[in-house]
């Protein structure tokens, strides 16, 4: 792999910029691997690089029905925090934050993180005593988070109406080093190591049929031939039920459709990440000056990937109340990812009933912040078949009443 650096921009400049070479290699298909992982979003990628780099497995496929990062990897609003209120979840969040802080150094490759801090308003009392109560869990679990009063949330976003008609701001829930990261350079980024250790990144690439012996998963069919492999790792987001079915398991999982617009761009007006849940809508602005939206996942099951005018109105609507300046922007682009939902809003990181199968999804709407965490748990889970960052996160949890409801405790999935 040709490192990146300054230097190395330097010397193509002078060279007409003719030495780059492809991040990563177009592989085709060998027989077999000794582990193979379908989907190439962020999760997948993550678990391939740390299966390489901290277990030394490299006979690895990762393969994809589409194009790389072309999932919800590239369809999301790119929050990074780890303010959560159950200790399994803060756990592995912060895991995840943490490794955001040095990946750029790790993959020698710029995602453009940047940790301008994110704030959760407070809008009723009930929200004030929730935030309260995961302060001081935060205290306890080791994650740097406070709860900020009115006139804090007005020195970091002057932009704010604090006495909204309907909704007015009475604190927030303030983490300084939760933030922002380029989602389609996390992809890349994950794709260019694992290529660099030998692994082979296969696009265009569905698997039709999981292929088992004696309860024991064989291998794989897809649209470029059969494959086979000691074990297979099911990364595919709100595809998760689908192919769980192809392998002879069900899953307790929706998937719904959540969407996302930005705004035409603007001068600088605000440099943090705002989410507001009572009304269910979050803002920040890229470094291209556009404003960044999202709100809340559909209330019915569907696998569609564009957007519709019942949630930006709703979520825009609600917005406005608190953020009047942005009335008069435009629209510049929407879009939806595909996300699959659990019970209790919580990811499942589990052994599957076939052996040397396991899954990992049930991500909802926040699995862009868990990326580096979610790899690396699940590539010790993958290579260990133990791992004490997904060991709450099992399916056993469902039959055993194991709840790790983050629902009820955050009032929004994100």
């Amino acid at each position: 792999m040709k490192r990146y650096s300054a230097f190395a921009l330097v010397r193509e400049a002078l060279n007409d910029h003719k030495g780059w070479t492809r991040a990563w290699k177009d592989a085709q298909p060998k027989d077999r691997y000794d582990v193979i992982i379908v989907g190439a979003g962020g999760h997948g990628l993550a678990t391939a690089y740390y299966l390489g780099k901290r277990f030394g497995i490299t006979n690895v496929a990762v393969l994809d029905k589409g194009w790389l990062g072309g999932g919800n990897t590239g369809r999301n609003t790119t929050i990074i925090r780890s303010n959560y209120l159950q200790d399994p979840s803060a756990a592995i969040y912060e895991k995840s934050r943490a490794l955001y802080e040095g990946l750029s150094q790790d993959l020698n490759y710029n995602l453009m993180f940047s940790p301008r801090g994110v704030l959760m308003l407070a809008q009723t009392q009930h929200e004030v005593r929730g935030y309260q109560r995961t302060a001081h869990a935060n205290r306890l679990q080791g994650v740097e988070t406070e709860f900020v009063g009115p006139e804090k949330v007005k020195q970091l976003v002057p932009i704010i109406e604090l006495n909204g008609p309907r909704y007015p701001v009475l604190g927030g829930l303030w983490q300084a080093r939760g933030g922002t990261a380029r989602h389609d350079a996390v992809a890349w980024g994950y794709a260019r190591a694992c290529s660099d250790m030998g692994m082979d990144i296969i696009q265009n690439c569905e698997v039709t049929a999981v292929r088992s012996d004696g309860g024991q998963v064989t291998g794989v069919e897809t649209t470029r031939g059969a494959i086979s492999c000691e074990k297979l790792g099911i990364v595919v987001a709100g595809h998760s039920g689908v192919l769980a079915e192809k392998a002879g398991f069900r899953l307790p999982v929706e998937s719904v459709a959540l969407q996302a617009l930005v705004s035409e761009p603007i001068k600088p007006c605000m440099d943090i990440v705002v989410m507001a849940n009572t009304v269910h809508g979050y803002m920040s602005q890229s470094d291209k000056g556009e404003m960044v939206i999202g709100g809340g996942a559909d209330g019915f099951n569907n696998y569609t990937q564009r957007g519709s005018f019942q949630h930006i109105e709703e979520t825009v609507r609600a917005l406005i109340e608190t953020f009047p300046m942005i009335s008069r922007l435009k629209m510049l682009r929407q879009w939806g990812g595909i996300v699959d939902m659990t019970g209790d809003r919580s990811p499942i990181l589990s052994k599957t009933p076939l052996g040397n199968c396991f899954i990992n999804c049930g991500w909802g709407t926040g699995g862009f912040k868990a990326i580096p965490g979610s790899g690396w748990g699940f590539a010790e889970l993958m290579a260990k078949g133990l791992a004490p960052l997904c060991e709450a996160f099992s399916l056993d949890r469902f039959p055993e009443g194991r709840f790790i409801d983050e629902s009820v405790a955050a009032g929004v999935a994100h």
